[in-house]
């Protein structure tokens, strides 16, 4: 009979989440002889982290923006109910308020759990009430955790300095890492020779990621090559939840501009990534973005802000440049900068987009750190 090493629980705000993100990490633990929950949300992935994955799919309800006590507190109540129900050996917190209160949840049922911050989002972007509860509630919970991985070294310094955690319960990760393998650049697979120069920004469809800055950038460059000469592509769900996102009419009106092109959704982004001459996100403040990592990886020069997170992806230069951050006149500047490199200084950034990957981001020296982490957490409870 086949005993599992440990049960563990990965606990994110969506299953699509743990589908596009957390599938290396699922197999790693699967891998090293342990079983694997999938604790979110159900949405249009939950079924494949079964068929697809075979990690136990258990659905939890939970609204992913706002700061209702009386709704965080019943969230609180029903991680308990799953934990005890459950009875992982080890629980992996993503995401805000699986962090907060997966976290408190765990600590009641007796359960070591290990955080991640993937990025700080909009209540540290913004300074109001908000945010103050927000770091209230970090310092309440993340005196708990068995570790906590941050993604950037920024983002491990703030919470530190606003005494939210203790340096020694923190560790650092690149980002999520990427799949060297999956994401690698394609002999004969890329722009079509003479057609327009392509930007694509990989993003969802929010304020923070940039997006008012992508169209005006995107204006601004059309303008000075001509129409017939750049594409500018956007990949990447519509979110209107918690006032954070873009209303569908505003988007609408945007795309009307013909400035553009709205690529949707796709579980296929290598392909849109291929096709692409350079890879752009002039986001506000991220953990490591996914999207540029994927990018370097296949080959890719990116543009993208000088911020926590974005910086540490390129190299200003060398694979890429940076732009300044709510400026869209100058990502414009660098974007034109882009599009005028001769092809052969081109080619030379996207190898070096691909080195760094390799050297810094591989997705092995994310989940050699998971593993050893759910090693010990699990070590500390039987002990």
């Amino acid at each position: 009979m086949f005993f599992f090493l440990v049960r563990v629980a990965i606990v994110i705000n969506t299953s699509w989440n743990i589908w596009n993100f957390r599938r290396g990490l699922v197999k790693a633990l699967q891998g090293a002889g342990h079983e694997v929950l999938a604790i979110a949300p159900p949405d249009d992935y939950s079924a494949r982290l079964e068929s697809e994955l075979g990690c136990r799919y258990v659905p939890i309800r939970m609204e992913n923006k706002g700061t209702n006590p009386v709704k965080d507190a019943q969230l609180t109540r029903r991680f308990l109910g799953i934990y005890k129900r459950e009875r992982p050996d080890v629980v992996l917190h993503f995401t805000i308020k699986p962090n907060i209160y997966g976290t408190l949840a765990a600590r009641l049922a007796g359960v070591p759990s290990i955080n991640n911050v993937s990025g700080l989002g909009t209540v540290f972007i913004v300074e109001n009430l908000v945010s103050k509860v927000a770091r209230g509630l970090y310092r309440l919970a993340f005196q708990f955790p068995h570790k906590v991985f941050f993604q950037n070294n920024d983002d491990r310094e703030l919470f530190i300095r606003y005494g939210l955690i203790k340096p020694a319960r923190t560790g650092l990760v690149p980002g999520s890492g990427v799949d060297l393998a999956r994401f690698r650049p394609q002999e004969g697979v890329g722009p079509v020779p003479g057609a327009p120069f392509t930007f694509l920004m990989v993003a969802r469809v929010l304020y923070e990621k940039g997006i008012v800055e992508y169209f005006e950038a995107a204006r601004q460059v059309r303008a000075a090559l001509g129409a017939g000469q750049v594409r500018l592509q956007l990949l990447g769900g519509l979110d209107e939840a918690g006032g954070v996102g873009v209303a569908r009419t505003t988007f609408e009106q945007w795309l009307q501009e013909g400035n553009v092109e709205y690529l949707g959704t796709s579980d296929n982004v290598a392909e849109h990534l291929h096709h692409a001459h350079c890879v752009v996100l002039p986001s506000y403040r991220e953990g490591t973005p996914k999207t540029l990592l994927e990018a370097a990886a296949c080959g890719k020069p990116l543009v993208t802000t000088d911020v926590p997170g974005c910086r540490e992806t390129v190299q200003n230069g060398r694979n890429g440049y940076l732009c300044e951050v709510r400026s869209a006149p100058d990502l414009a500047d660098k974007l034109l900068a882009v599009a005028q490199l001769p092809a052969a200084r081109l080619a030379v950034m996207g190898q070096a987009s691909r080195q760094l990957a390799e050297e810094k981001f591989d997705e092995q020296l994310v989940l050699r750190q998971y593993l050893a982490a759910v090693a010990e957490a699990a070590r500390t409870t039987s002990s």
